[in-house]
């Protein structure tokens, strides 16, 4: 099958999802009006409408009747996203006038729940752009694909290999619909919480609808240039530390403790090895800070706190910046962020389960290498056994995701260097791409609007690879490549 018939079987569900998504995107709509920002309105219609004129261009595409192969998904994810920062940075262009790089760079740190930001004042931006930041970023987190799934409710082969491809393997429902449609009552009501409790901490209503829609999806946009810090608020910054946890956490988890009411959060290895993260980094960073910082034993505590469930939970926001840190605490900083949160959450990273699955296969490849080969060691994870052919596929498959992740942070910090020529250290540029690539969005000062346009395309595809894992992102390229052979 040729490229132009791949396109064709999948096309019309790439249109759909754009028309659907569409309807997201107007939402900002109305806080133009609430606010009376008349101004807004016509930047921020371009939006929905592109999306639907596009979508409804692809939806007349003639299909071919076949079901459409796995690479013609992972490309189509892929294409999707990018097609969405290109589109959502409209607004920022024709409502700001800032430059259309600056705007997709703005679009895709939103849509990828990274939260770096190119933005010279936040402070200044309108009320809409502000509440489309954050809307970014909360439908980000739940997945573009997810969130159209459950809109449309559609199932089929082609669907579940979208929704597969976009880095979602939880199963929670026997149809991908009904597993979309459970995920986002979980998400409302996550965010609804998340909403009461910021609020308890005393900040307005308009302040807290923000954060609790960028905490909750692991994003880290704020609506103040100074970020959390704008508030002097320590509660505040106490009650977010719950709320990023609880966008980090596998969603099948609150399904299970929902429905299966003995189960206790630690049953899971993912959440367990969250906080035994965030307790390490606790620990480290407050050693760190005390001893090689000179920081009060209060403030360090504080800021470890913060800083760790920030960090492991991929979300962007921060009480200090890492710069004025020692080395060695920005790069096990570093290490948190490549981690990241768990899989079927909003965060980024590698994520939880490839560590489990990656130190678990490591355990079990040196048990096979001390006994004869006749013997069976059996492969568990899970609490379940894993049949060995089976095993090694899905560790090699699994080791490759972690290989690749690492290869990209190191080329990309090597070019990145070379295009943005800077006097901050190493540890930092290393920090900022990891921060990028990872969806987290902590900075060291790094990312700033005076970056070489070169250096803002950069860390555009990083965040868009690391969003998508890596491989849909391949394929594309891979099928862009073949196109012109």
């Amino acid at each position: 099958m040729d490229r132009i018939e791949q396109f064709s079987t999948i096309a019309p569900d790439i249109g759909n999802i754009f028309r659907y998504i569409s309807i997201g995107t107007a939402v900002p709509l109305i806080v133009a009006v609430i606010y009376r920002e008349w101004d807004m309105i016509l930047p921020m219609l371009s939006v929905p409408i592109t999306l639907f004129l596009l979508g409804t261009l692809l939806v007349r595409t003639p299909r071919e009747e076949r079901e459409a192969p796995l690479s013609a998904a992972l490309m189509a994810v892929a294409l999707i996203w990018l097609v969405m920062a290109l589109a959502s940075a409209l607004p920022f262009s024709l409502g700001l006038g800032v430059s259309y790089l600056d705007a997709v760079f703005e679009a895709m740190s939103g849509w990828t729940d990274t939260g770096l930001t190119v933005m010279r004042s936040v402070d200044d931006l309108p009320r809409t752009l502000l509440f489309w930041r954050s809307l970014m970023q909360w439908l980000g987190g739940i997945g573009i694909v997810a969130f159209t799934i459950a809109m449309a409710s559609r199932t089929g082969l082609t669907q579940f290999r979208l929704y597969r491809s976009e880095g979602r393997s939880e199963a929670l429902m026997p149809s991908v619909v009904a597993t979309g449609m459970e995920m986002w009552k979980i998400y409302l009501i996550l965010t609804a919480a998340s909403i009461g409790l910021i609020l308890l901490s005393g900040v307005p209503l308009w302040d807290a609808v923000n954060i609790a829609l960028t905490a909750i999806s692991t994003g880290g946009f704020s609506v103040h240039s100074a970020g959390i810090p704008y508030y002097h608020n320590p509660l505040l910054e106490v009650f977010i530390v719950p709320v990023m946890i609880a966008g980090a956490l596998p969603f099948k988890l609150y399904y299970l403790l929902y429905r299966q009411r003995g189960i206790r959060v630690l049953d899971d290895q993912q959440a367990r090895l969250l906080f035994m993260l965030v307790a390490l980094g606790i620990v480290v960073i407050t050693w760190d800070l005390v001893t090689l910082s000179a920081t009060g034993l209060t403030t360090a505590v504080h800021s470890a706190l913060f800083m760790s469930a920030a960090a492991i939970t991929s979300t962007g926001f921060q009480i200090v910046s890492p710069n004025e840190w020692a080395s060695v605490t920005v790069l096990f900083l570093s290490m948190l962020m490549v981690i990241g949160g768990a899989s079927g959450s909003t965060a980024g990273g590698i994520k939880l389960s490839r560590v489990v699955l990656g130190a678990q296969s490591l355990v079990w490849w040196f048990r096979r290498m001390f006994v004869s080969g006749k013997v069976l060691v059996p492969f568990k994870y899970d609490g379940r056994v894993i049949p060995k052919n089976i095993a090694d596929l899905e560790v090699s498959r699994n080791m490759l995701i972690i290989m690749l992740y690492f290869l990209t942070i190191f080329v990309a910090t090597v070019l990145v260097m070379h295009l943005q020529p800077t006097a901050f250290d190493s540890s930092n540029v290393i920090f900022e791409v990891v921060s990028a690539m990872c969806n987290c969005g902590i900075s060291a000062g790094f990312v700033s609007p005076d970056m070489a346009d070169s250096a803002k395309v950069l860390f555009i595809l990083v965040m868009w690879i690391g969003r998508l894992e890596i491989i849909p992102v391949i394929m594309l390229v891979m099928g862009i490549l073949k196109g012109f052979d």
